[in-house]
């Protein structure tokens, strides 16, 4: 389809078009932990942004999406973060950060097409990055091969830039990880301290992840992320004083904290350092639930961050909160939880299968009734990261 839409709008051949896809990711547990140097436990979804790309002679991209009736054109010879454009500024903003790399690349015509709901939380902005810089670097080269030629951990670090230092929001590196970096029925038990992973089995023995999105409108730009970012900051330098071996909250044990938290007498700044070191320890928690097949235990844990996101770090939300309170009602709900950064976008339950439909109609109704808007519901199913089609 991408190809016959690529040949519609720019006319030319089909020769050199090239397809490539990469996931967005629900992240089961880690919330906020991943710029503060602490663990997280993603996996990348089976719903991918695709771009379909040929090679021009020039130094002039030409984007289009699908869903919108315009195409964009940038030459990658003036690409500055101040000129915003009206729509392209994440793609522009990874040609920018590939060529401060040092990458050669050419111009190129793109169609991009995106199955990840926009602000949803669930990381459609680091699968625009990855999937564009893999379209890039396979425009600049037609003898690029397969995704497994290049360094994707890179590409994933080179996504994270485009969006901190191109687009102004301070998001840590687990998005784009996830996205380039998921297997299937796989998660990443990621340390974002040293980009040390390990890839985990999920095995759900009847049960699976459901993702419900509150259809609230949101943006990862909003101030509140950032502030969220310096609060951290403000609190680790506290903490510093009396720790001067530490450079992330993530490094902070839970007996250092109970020794040393005291010292931190703002309540907004502890509060918002107590959410990061517990829940960096509930991921600890979560891989050995996982690892002995401990879905209930698991779940419990699940339940806890949702809370700690609430109470702690206040980034949940009427939205949020009542999905979350409705599922734990609902028989077959293992446990719940706000994913993403929160302020709106969805939340991840554990659901056994057989009682989905269930799920499905009751949160879609008593959530309606509550909020006076519609939900969507998704199952969930953990797919591969980025590559070539």
């Amino acid at each position: 389809m991408l190809i016959d839409k690529l040949i519609d709008v720019y006319q030319g051949e089909k020769d050199q078009i090239r397809v490539f896809a990469s996931p967005g990711r629900v992240n089961l547990i880690g919330e906020h932990t991943d710029y503060n140097g602490g663990y997280v436990l993603p996996a990348a979804l089976d719903m991918n942004s695709y771009v379909a790309v040929r090679p021009r002679n020039d130094r002039i991209i030409r984007m289009m999406a699908t869903d919108l009736g315009y195409i964009v054109e940038v030459s990658l010879d003036d690409l500055e973060p101040a000129k915003k454009l009206k729509w392209g500024n994440y793609q522009a903003g990874v040609a920018h950060e590939l060529m401060q790399h040092g990458y050669k690349l050419t111009g190129c015509d793109m169609i991009c097409h995106d199955e990840v709901p926009l602000g949803s939380g669930l990381s459609s902005s680091a699968a625009i990055e990855v999937v564009t810089a893999l379209a890039l670097l396979g425009a600049a080269d037609t003898k690029f091969g397969t995704c497994t030629d290049i360094d994707m951990v890179e590409i994933a670090l080179i996504g994270q830039k485009s969006e901190n230092n191109f687009v102004g929001v301070s998001c840590g590196i687990m998005d784009q990880f996830s996205s380039a970096m998921g297997k299937k029925d796989k998660v990443i038990f990621l340390d974002c301290k040293d980009l040390s992973y390990e890839l985990i089995p999920l095995k759900m023995a009847g049960h699976k992840l459901v993702i419900t999105n509150t259809n609230k409108k949101r943006s990862l730009g909003a101030v509140k992320y950032n502030e969220r970012r310096s609060q951290c900051d403000l609190a680790l330098a506290i903490l510093k004083k009396d720790l001067p071996n530490i450079n992330f909250l993530g490094e902070v044990s839970l007996e250092d904290f109970e020794k040393y938290g005291k010292n931190i007498t703002d309540p907004i700044l502890y509060k918002r350092a107590r959410h990061v070191i517990t829940e960096d320890y509930r991921v600890l928690l979560s891989v050995e639930a996982l690892r002995k097949d401990d879905l209930t235990g698991f779940g419990e844990l699940m339940n806890q961050s949702h809370d700690s996101l609430r109470d702690d770090y206040e980034v949940t939300g009427d939205e949020l909160d009542a999905l979350y309170e409705i599922a734990l009602t609902i028989p077959g709900v293992l446990g719940s939880r706000m994913t993403g950064a929160g302020f709106g976008g969805c939340t991840v339950s554990l659901v056994k299968e057989d009682k989905i439909e269930d799920f499905t109609k009751v949160i879609k109704e008593q959530y309606k009734a509550r909020i006076g808007y519609d939900c969507t519901v998704y199952t969930a199913t953990i797919g591969d990261g980025g590559r070539e089609l």
